[in-house]
């Protein structure tokens, strides 16, 4: 069956690879039908209502995903194609309570041409049900894709006509909550909490999953990979980083957020009730990581990071800068592992 996927208007590059991530992640067999990388809208196939929810249920890029019943570029093609389309889709919703909307997208029509396109419908739409604007058993919304400019050109129709039962949100409110503003322990490169996520997705954490990051920090990544459900885990080359302190790294703690309990990594997932996603932080440079390989084993199923710029903070080196004057440290510097 094929749906429609709205997404949002940020990070447009990642929208079909975070999709796409998902449906591997959820076991959906997915396939890209129309998209083009202007729009945020995409047409999909999938098999039914349950895969397009599984599919979209994590998603930060998507606002929502809905079972196509029309889409053309003209709106009597578009009439055309919801009567052939919808027919047999609206028979379980005939006398179903319903509300129709609209959304636009770089344009938009006056109150009452809006009014007057939803109107139209119903001489292709034969709902019988009351129409309830709170909560109705059926919501179908008209999506429509605007030419850049489209206001101040004065064009009069939109490129692209979309119709849709809703059938599944996303997560986007997940960035809500892991929102820096309100987190106990933040620093000058604590990654956003959208793009956190959206990483975590992209590699797959979920639950029964190990999960590392390098470059830990304040714990960004390790804290989204554990909202997924994977165990996840960091190390650190800067050890006041993963230590932390009352007010924070660097004097920085989360504006607006708890300021009670613990203000380090460990005390963030605290704050978000995921310390039992905790493996804990070490101090390490990379280049000397203390880590071992597996053999023919892989024992960690995801690396995230975001590796070091120097920008907004210092680099950061362990050892001896002359192991000729310190030769003591180097020897004492390999061992220390152990």
């Amino acid at each position: 069956m094929e749906y429609l996927v709205r997404f949002s208007q940020s990070h447009e590059s990642f929208r079909l690879a975070e999709i796409q991530a998902l449906a591997t992640l959820e076991s959906v067999e997915l396939e890209i039908v129309f998209y083009i990388p202007e729009s945020p809208f995409c047409v999909i196939k999938v098999a039914d209502d349950d895969a397009a929810t599984r599919l979209v249920r994590r998603s930060l890029l998507a606002q929502s995903i809905h079972s196509l019943w029309g889409w053309a570029k003209t709106l009597p093609e578009f009439y055309e194609d919801i009567s052939r389309r919808a027919a047999p889709l609206l028979v379980p919703y005939v006398n179903s309570s319903f509300k129709l909307e609209s959304d636009s997208f770089q344009g938009k029509r006056s109150n009452k041409a809006r009014l007057a396109l939803i109107d139209s419908f119903g001489a292709v739409l034969p709902l019988e049900g009351d129409i309830d604007m709170r909560d109705p058993e059926l919501v179908l919304t008209v999506f429509e894709h605007w030419a850049f400019g489209s206001v101040q050109k004065g064009i009069p129709d939109p490129e692209h006509y979309y119709i849709g039962r809703f059938v599944a949100g996303t997560a986007r409110d997940a960035s809500l909550t892991f929102d820096l503003k309100k987190r106990r322990y933040i620093a000058t490169t604590s990654m956003d909490a959208e793009l956190s996520l959206l990483t975590a997705n992209l590699a797959l954490a979920a639950p029964g999953k190990l999960f590392y990051d390098p470059f830990v920090g304040t714990g960004s990544f390790p804290l989204a990979a554990a909202h997924w459900g994977a165990t996840a885990w960091g190390s650190d080359i800067d050890g006041r980083a993963v230590r932390g302190s009352a007010a924070g790294i660097n004097g920085a703690g989360g504006s607006g957020g708890s300021r009670t309990g613990r203000a380090d990594v460990r005390g963030n997932f605290e704050q978000y009730g995921l310390l039992a996603a905790f493996g804990d932080v070490f101090t390490a440079d990379l280049t000397h990581i203390p880590l071992r390989h597996g053999g023919e084993h892989r024992w960690i199923d995801g690396i995230i990071c975001d590796p070091p710029y120097g920008v907004r903070e210092g680099p950061r080196v362990l050892g001896v800068r002359n192991p000729e004057k310190k030769p003591w440290a180097v020897e004492a510097g390999k061992k220390m592992y152990k």
